[in-house]
C-alpha cells in the first residue's frame, strides 16, 4: 500500500525544507541534550572528572550515532530513490518498503552487538580511549550502565531518519523530545535528589532511550507511505549493501571523529601532562566543548536531514533543477545559522563554560582559549555536512564518503599528531581550524563541478 509522495516533487522547496528542516533541527538538538544533561548535573554533583569521564565515555556513543546514520540514512535515502523511481516503475513502491525493513533488521543487530562488546572489553576500551587513573571509576560506572541503552539509542537516532523518508517529520521530533525530558527530569531526580552521581545519569539516559526508540518502533509499525510486512524485515544481501553504501559517508564520518576523538584524548592527556593543566583538565574541557559544538552541528545536520528526502525523491525523479535549488538554499540556510553560533563562541565561551559547573582559574582559561581558537572555522563548517549528505542523498556514496572524510581522517587526524610536536598542546588546538578550512575548500571544489553538469543548467521549473 502506498499513499502519493509526489508533493515532494511538485511543492515549493522553501516550503519543504521548511516541514522537513525544522523538526530535524529539533530532533537533532533533542539527541544532543542526552550528553548535554548528563554533562550539566554530573558537572554540578561530581565536578571537572566526572565531566572529563563522559568524554572517555563519548567515542562510544559516536559509534552508535555511526551505525544509526549507516542504517538510517542510508535507508532513507534508498527508500525515496525508490519512491522517486516508483514514478516510472510502479515494482519500486515494494522494493522501498524492504529498504525500510532491513534498515531496521540492521540497527537491532549491530546495537546489540555493540552493546556485548563494550560489556565484555570495558575497561581495556576505556584506557584505550584515554583515561586517566583518576577518572577510570567515574568513567567504567556510567559506561557500564549507558551501553544498555546503545540499541535504543540507535533506533531512536536511525529509526527517526525512516519516519522522516516515510513524510512525517514531526513523529520524529516527538519520539525524541519525549525521551529527551524522561531524561533530563530524571538526571535531576537521580543525580541531584537522590544523589546517585554517574549512575544516575547513566540510568537517566537509558531509560530515556529506552522510551524513544519504543516510540520509534511504534511508528515504524504504523507506516504511512508504505505497509510494513514481516518479509520486509528479514535480510537480503542486496538491500543491506545498497542501505549501506548510501549510509557509509554519514557512518565513516562518525567513525573518524571517533577516531579523531580517541586520538584527541590520548593527545590531550600527554600534553596536559606536559603543561600547566595538568592530564585531566584539557580532556574534562574537551568534553563540554565538544558537547556544546554537537548544539550547532544539530542545527546544520537538522538542515541536511531536512534536505534529504527532498534531494533524493527529486533526483529518483530526475528533477534535477529542484535537486540543486534544495541544495544550495539549505547552504544558505546553514550559513546564517553559523554565523550566529561563532559569534557566541568567539565572544561568550565563559558564559557558557559556567553552565556546566565551576572549575579552577587553569580550567577556565583553557576552556575560552579552546573555544575561540579550535572552533574559530564555525561559519564555514556548514558547508562539509550538508555536501556530504547532498551526494548521499542523490546515490552517489563514493564522493558523499571522500566528502565526509575530508575533515575528520583526510586533514584533522595529521594535523593532531604533527602540530603537538612543535607547539605542544596549543598544536591540538590549532589543528582544528586549518583542518575545517582545507575541507571547506574541498567541499567547495567538488560541488562546483557536480553543478556544473548539463542536467542542472536548464530552466529552473515553475513552482
Amino acid at each position: 500500500m502506498v499513499r502519493d509522495r509526489s508533493r515532494l516533487g511538485e511543492e515549493k522547496i522553501s516550503a519543504l525544507l521548511r516541514e522537513f528542516a525544522v523538526p530535524s533541527i529539533v530532533a537533532m538538538i533533542v539527541n544532543s541534550l542526552y550528553n548535554m544533561v548528563d554533562q550539566f548535573f554530573i558537572g554540578r554533583s561530581v565536578g571537572e572528572l566526572g565531566n572529563a569521564a563522559t568524554n572517555i565515555q563519548f567515542p562510544l556513543s559516536t559509534a552508535c550515532i555511526a551505525i544509526a546514520l549507516l542504517c538510517g540514512i542510508g535507508g532513507a535515502s534508498a527508500f525515496n530513490i525508490a519512491m522517486g523511481n516508483s514514478r516510472f516503475v510502479k515494482e519500486e513502491v515494494e522494493h522501498a518498503a524492504d529498504f525500510m525493513g532491513n534498515a531496521v533488521t540492521m540497527m537491532v543487530s549491530m546495537g546489540t552487538l555493540l552493546l556485548l562488546i563494550t560489556q565484555l572489553f570495558l575497561r581495556p576500551l576505556l584506557l584505550a580511549f584515554g583515561s586517566p587513573e583518576n577518572v577510570l571509576g567515574y568513567a567504567m560506572t556510567y559506561t557500564r550502565i549507558v551501553s544498555l541503552g546503545f540499541p535504543f539509542l540507535i533506533m531512536s537516532s536511525g529509526g527517526g531518519s525512516l519516519i522522516r523518508a516515510d513524510g512525517r517529520p514531526k513523529a520524529t521530533m516527538a519520539c525524541n523530545l519525549t525521551g529527551a525530558l524522561i531524561n533530563t527530569v530524571l538526571d535531576a531526580v537521580f543525580v541531584m535528589g537522590f544523589h546517585w552521581g554517574m549512575a544516575g545519569a547513566a540510568w537517566a539516559t537509558v531509560i530515556g532511550q529506552v522510551i524513544a526508540g519504543g516510540l520509534i518502533i511504534y511508528y515504524l509499525r504504523h507506516a504511512k507511505t508504505v505497509t510494513l510486512q514481516k518479509k520486509n524485515f528479514l535480510p537480503k544481501a542486496e538491500n543491506i549493501q545498497r542501505i549501506a553504501s548510501l549510509g557509509a559517508a554519514q557512518c565513516f564520518n562518525q567513525i573518524a571523529m571517533m577516531i579523531v576523538q580517541i586520538v584527541m584524548n590520548n593527545s590531550l592527556k600527554y600534553y596536559g601532562a606536559r603543561s600547566s593543566y595538568g592530564e585531566s583538565i584539557p580532556i574534562a574541557v574537551a568534553g563540554i566543548i565538544s558537547k556544546v559544538n554537537m548544539i550547532y552541528m544539530a542545527f546544520v545536520i537538522g538542515l541536511s536531514q531536512g534536505m534529504q528526502p527532498i534531494v533524493s525523491y527529486n533526483y529518483g525523479s530526475r528533477q534535477y533543477q529542484r535537486v540543486k535549488k534544495a541544495y544550495f538554499m539549505t547552504l544558505l540556510l546553514g550559513l546564517g545559522v553559523s554565523v550566529i553560533f561563532f559569534l557566541l563562541f568567539q565572544f561568550q565561551p565563559q558564559t557558557i563554560i559556567s553552565i556546566f559547573g565551576d572549575g579552577s582559574s587553569e580550567y577556565v582559561n583553557f576552556a575560552v582559549r579552546y573555544f575561540r581558537i579550535y572552533l574559530l572555522m564555525t561559519f564555514a563548517n556548514f558547508v562539509q555536512p550538508i555536501s556530504s549528505n547532498a551526494y548521499t542523498a542523490m546515490g552517489k556514496p563514493v564522493k558523499g564518503m571522500i566528502l565526509s572524510l575530508t575533515r575528520q581522517i583526510i586533514f584533522l587526524l595529521p594535523l593532531l599528531l604533527l602540530l603537538p610536536l612543535f607547539w605542544g598542546i596549543d598544536g591540538i588546538l590549532y589543528a582544528g581550524p586549518i583542518a575545517d578550512a582545507m575541507a571547506v575548500i574541498a567541499c567547495a571544489v567538488m560541488s562546483a563541478f557536480e553543478f556544473s553538469k548539463p542536467q542542472y543548467k536548464r530552466p529552473q521549473e515553475a513552482e
